[in-house]
């Protein structure tokens, strides 16, 4: 696991950390909203163990500078775009987005459909289950939890994170990286600015949904445990993404049962699996 600090064309500074070699496409991790990209971490190493791979950390989060404009949808794609250019990485990359992720390599997928090789969305965050007043819901309580952070809660967070537990795969010293990444002021403040962008992003998302991805191979991982809070929303949200995946060319859904909207930290096998039988499907 190789740290590196890139450069973007209007200066800032990205960390991202790459692992792995041999053939086939890079495999790209982009995580959720108020997430680092050490929230990859087991799922990266295990990985790596067959193919290059990198996760980053988006403006704000971890080691990477504050970005002084709004963190939209489309500057989080930009910032992508240029992350990859930067490492000289401009063949057809294996994207791989849990949460908000989603709609950043979907953005991602529009701009340069000829540089993805193939998509894994884990629980990825879609615009039939999201509207204006979640996202404002969601701004609030990442200032919440940016409080708390600063009054030395970062125990607190983590429970509240983690909150159906974490698997036995991963280890405690895994455990403690990401939640010495996560459980801050700056990471929760960062969530904040991307939650406040949340209702302009709606319309592009429903654009894109509806447009479809790529021809090439699409797997949807979707939670099957109902968490609290969710018992209309879960059913509803894996049925709009079965819709989707119907119509894609090449689409697929796979519910993973017992496991909630954290699939990579409570079922990291299942998207490890799954990363490994899109990647054989590849040229």
């Amino acid at each position: 696991m190789l740290e590196k600090i890139v450069t973007l064309p209007d200066g800032r500074a990205l960390r991202a950390v790459v692992a792995g070699e041999g053939p086939g496409p890079l495999v790209v991790f982009e995580a959720g909203m108020s997430a680092p990209g050490s929230s990859w971490i087991h799922t990266q190493r295990e990985v790596s163990a067959r193919h290059r791979t990198l996760s980053y950390d988006r403006a704000g989060y971890g080691g990477s500078d504050v970005d002084p404009h709004d963190r939209t949808l489309d500057r989080i794609a930009d910032d992508l775009t240029a992350l990859l250019d930067a490492l000289g990485e401009t063949a057809p990359v294996l994207l791989v987005g849990h949460s908000w992720g989603g709609p950043i390599i979907r953005v991602f997928a529009d701009r340069h459909p000829g540089r993805v090789a193939g998509m894994v969305f884990v629980d990825a965050t879609l615009a039939e289950v999201m509207s204006s007043r979640n996202a404002k819901v969601a701004a609030r309580f990442f200032g919440l939890m940016a409080v708390i952070a600063r009054l030395g809660g970062k125990r607190l967070i983590a429970r509240q994170a983690f909150r159906n537990g974490v698997s036995r795969e991963i280890s405690a010293a895994d455990v403690e990286t990401m939640t010495n990444d996560y459980a801050t002021a700056r990471a929760m403040r960062a969530g904040g600015r991307e939650a406040a962008q949340i209702p302009a992003a709606l319309p592009l998302m429903r654009r894109l949904q509806a447009q479809g991805t790529p021809d090439v191979p699409v797997v949807c991982l979707q939670a099957g445990l109902v968490e609290r809070g969710m018992a209309r929303w879960r059913p509803l949200f894996n049925e709009h993404v079965a819709d989707l995946m119907a119509a894609a060319p090449q689409g697929e859904v796979v519910v993973v049962a017992g496991a909630g909207h954290l699939i990579p930290q409570e079922s990291p096998e299942v998207v490890r699996e799954t990363v490994f039988a899109v990647a054989q499907r590849l040229p």
